[in-house]
């Protein structure tokens, strides 16, 4: 894959200005680098536009704070696998269940946790795996909770992939079953990703309240009644309110659908 120098420059100044002891002026951070001078000040100028740089007295060249923001949110994605593992094994304590973490990316769902009972529900989700979001109870987690008009263009207006003979592959179908799914706390799976598993899911935010992830809790469709269902979409919501809080969120979804 060909690098972009541009890029790998711009990388190379940050670099160099976090790790520098006392501040840098554009001319030096050039020669450092060996950087032509004139590309040097259009780096940095770019960057501080971007607020990933800032220029302090007599010209010196600071981190600026959007770095800190990237920081923070790649610190909180280890926050949350490692709150997500702590929160998926207390699921399955609770109900012998297997119970995943994923988040969505795009169309899709990428699992981040997937913790086992005793009761072992054969799926194709494995960490890492990718699967179609309007299939899954996470999926379906997520995109309940997101602005319809953001919904639409993100599916499109054609037939979505079919997983199982279950699978919602008509958009408005799926909208209405989005609604559903706020109307009554966590979204459910019947069959739609893998025949004979069904699922609950709710979503988990971060502290500003943004969805961030999804937690579902699988189970075999002989054991998954509509009363065995309520206790787990119960059980499920809780568990996201609890991690969502973890994660600095102190909202209570529970408390808002009723359960």
């Amino acid at each position: 894959m060909r690098a972009v120098s541009s890029v790998t420059r711009a990388c190379a100044i940050i670099g160099l200005v976090s790790q520098s002891p006392e501040p840098l002026r554009v001319s030096a951070i050039a020669k450092r680098l060996d950087i032509p001078r004139n590309t040097t000040y259009e780096l940095v100028n770019t960057l501080c536009a971007e607020k990933c740089l800032e220029l302090g007295a007599g010209s010196t060249v600071g981190l600026g704070f959007r770095l800190f923001e990237f920081g923070s949110a790649y610190a909180q994605s280890f926050d949350l696998i490692r709150e997500s593992h702590q929160a998926a094994r207390d699921v399955v304590r609770h109900c012998n269940e297997t119970c995943h973490v994923a988040r969505l990316e795009g169309r899709e769902v990428v699992y981040l946790v997937k913790e086992e009972g005793n009761q072992v529900v054969r799926m194709s989700s494995v960490v890492g795996r990718r699967l179609p979001a309007h299939g899954t109870a996470v999926g379906k987690a997520m995109l309940a909770n997101m602005p319809r008009n953001e919904l639409i263009e993100l599916l499109g207006r054609a037939r979505l992939e079919r997983l199982t003979a279950n699978t919602i592959t008509d958009l408005d179908e799926l909208i209405r079953e989005l609604d559903r799914t706020v109307a009554r706390g966590y979204s459910a799976d019947h069959e739609e990703s893998t025949p004979g598993v069904r699922c609950v899911g709710a979503p988990v935010r971060d502290s500003s309240g943004r969805v961030v992830a999804a937690l579902s809790i699988s189970v075999p469709a002989a054991r998954m009644g509509s009363r065995r269902e309520r206790e787990l979409g119960k059980l499920v919501v809780e568990t996201t309110d609890d991690l969502s809080r973890r994660l600095g969120n102190l909202s209570r979804s529970s408390a808002a659908f009723g359960l």
